[in-house]
């Protein structure tokens, strides 16, 4: 049965009562943006990275053409594969006359202008796509690891499902326009994150602001990596169907927020919107510590366990996002599956601790870990705690 365990969090949230100074909470569908903010972007979505809070949104689940922003998911397959040792960062792959004539010089669009029948190492190629933005270069990656566009296509259609992008579909490399090539911006800020989380080794090349290749020196086409705004990355896009488009993050401090922006009319829109939705975010959303790591939260209930109990505790700081302005009233509950069956294994995910700010009805949910390693009883035991399941629905 699902368990809803009230907790009360005296000392935490009576601090937070007293010295809410500018927390952080996310704004749903059903809240509204504090200010009333707006944007001019067909498409927005700002969020909190490491809380997975969304601040503001318009239209972010609606499928449109994500343009060269789709290279992230392109990328997210080539990092899956240095990762797993099936090619390394030295591999070189040839300039095929498809890579070339589609992606490069004689395509007209963005390219890195590997000359064809050339050999370009993985490592440039990369670059290549990260701060250039060239089509040749996804090409060529494609064609280098699964051997046609086609094939790699697929093989993005495949990751994303395993990543968690429902909705998104991919017909090529480049994101060049293709009828049924789309992504949502809501996927595109989760697609940003998972690559932020998942490859940290690999992420340094988002905020790379030169690529020297050959005789060309490239310059990253993500203007906010060239102000005082905490950017690193991520991706800008264009095609006249989808407008001036990007994917952007940015860290100050403890506090990374992810932003996605489509549907913009033009290059200075893309730089100005972006900027303002930023400074905003940072300004009107703040964290606050609750618990520092490994500090125990609560218990939570265990079946057929050499106890009845295990702590929960954070795997890191466990902070909270709420508005600026809020009155840092908050409530706290434990939830989860329960009783939680044993063995259970320090470390294992087994609740999370929902907090809900009382005037925004944001939510924070936080993942809480078992602090301990809980085995498992014998027999008569297991038998005994079925019976107080069965007679008083485990009210121990």
């Amino acid at each position: 049965m699902r368990l809803d365990i009230v907790i009360k969090l005296a000392v935490a949230l009576a601090m937070l009562a007293a010295g809410a100074t500018g927390l952080a909470a996310p704004v749903d569908a059903a809240t509204k943006a504090p200010g009333g903010f707006e944007t001019k972007a067909k498409h927005a979505i700002l969020m909190d990275a490491d809380a997975d809070l969304v601040f503001f949104e318009k239209e972010p689940d609606a499928l449109v053409p994500p343009a060269s922003m789709s290279k992230l998911m392109t990328l997210a397959v080539v990092f899956r594969e240095l990762k797993a040792g099936r090619i390394k960062l030295e591999d070189q792959f040839k300039v095929t006359e498809h890579a070339w004539r589609t992606g490069g010089a004689p395509s007209g669009s963005s390219a890195m202008f590997a000359p064809l029948n050339s050999m370009v190492s993985v490592a440039d190629l990369i670059q290549g796509v990260a701060v250039q933005s060239g089509n040749d270069a996804c090409i060529i990656l494609a064609e280098g690891i699964s051997g046609s566009e086609d094939a790699f296509a697929k093989e993005m259609n495949k990751y994303a499902k395993e990543i968690g992008l429902t909705k998104s579909h991919f017909v090529n490399s480049t994101g060049l326009p293709a009828d049924g090539h789309v992504m949502t911006a809501r996927e595109l800020a989760f697609l940003a994150n998972f690559l932020i989380k998942s490859y940290p080794e690999y992420y340094h090349y988002f905020g790379e602001k030169e690529f020297n290749f050959g005789k060309w020196r490239f310059t990253n086409r993500n203007p906010l990596l060239f102000e005082d705004l905490g950017v690193d990355g991520l991706k800008t896009g264009y095609i006249d169907e989808a407008g001036y488009g990007l994917v952007a993050s940015a860290k100050r401090g403890d506090q990374r927020v992810i932003l996605v922006v489509n549907g913009l009319e033009s290059k200075k829109d893309r730089e100005e919107e972006p900027r303002r939705l930023l400074e905003w975010g940072f300004k009107s959303f703040k964290p606050y510590r609750l618990f520092d790591q490994g500090e125990k939260v609560s218990d939570a209930l265990v079946w057929g366990g050499t106890r009845h109990y295990v702590p929960l505790v954070g795997n890191s700081n466990i902070d909270i996002i709420l508005p600026f302005n809020t009155s840092g009233q908050v409530t706290a509950q434990i939830v989860y599956d329960g009783p939680i069956k044993a063995p259970i294994r320090k470390g294992d995910q087994v609740a999370k601790l929902r907090v809900t700010a009382a005037d925004t009805k944001a939510t924070n949910d936080i993942p809480l870990y078992a602090g301990e390693d809980v085995g498992q009883s014998n027999f008569a035991m297991r038998g005994l705690d079925s019976l107080f399941v069965l007679a008083f629905g485990w009210m121990l």
